[in-house]
């Protein structure tokens, strides 16, 4: 896989070797990204991290950290070796935990982005849920949902934007 864009883009970052992660397409990653805009000093949660695409699109494009979190052990594995070759030690924190566990043991963390990409074919509503809690006040919820799935509805939260890419869509959520 590569990174798109910023001072990485065309850098190449480690895969994992699991059928647990869904990557997002570039397509669906580019789009993210331009519609987030200027992110230069904001600090992000990658919950679900799978590969960690979305943690290294962030730094290149000049996010101040990066927090990652993903329970397959294939995929922390990939994410920090990736670090290690990207040189990224200083702005991502890579966890290998689940997402709710983590949640509940940090529940003073909070991040200006917080994006969520459960595994479509898990959702994890429950969990998904608990991260609209690291969301900085006026902060971004992005939640990486199946297209003919459903998108649900968040109390305090509104969509303010909806982008569609073949089967992902991307809800963007603001409280």
């Amino acid at each position: 896989m590569r990174i798109i864009a910023g001072y990485l883009g065309g850098r190449t970052f480690n895969s994992p070797n699991s059928n647990r992660t869904h990557p997002m397409s570039d397509k669906a990653r580019g789009g993210l990204f331009n519609a987030l805009g200027d992110i230069s000093g904001l600090t992000m949660l990658d919950a679900f991290a799978g590969s960690g695409a979305l943690s290294f699109e962030a730094i290149s494009r000049d996010a101040e950290s990066v927090v990652a979190i993903d329970i397959d052990k294939k995929a922390q594995t990939a994410i920090q070796e990736s670090i290690k070759s990207l040189g990224l030690g200083d702005k991502i924190k890579a966890i290998r935990a689940n997402a709710s566990g983590w949640s509940d043991n940090n529940p003073d963390q909070q991040f200006d982005i917080v994006i969520a990409a459960p595994p479509y074919d898990d959702l994890q509503l429950f969990i998904v849920t608990k991260m609209i809690n690291h969301v900085k006040p006026g902060g971004l919820f992005i939640l990486d949902w199946p297209a003919k799935t459903p998108v649900p509805v968040f109390a305090g939260l509104k969509v303010v934007a909806e982008h569609n890419y073949g089967d992902a869509q991307l809800i963007f959520f603001r409280g």
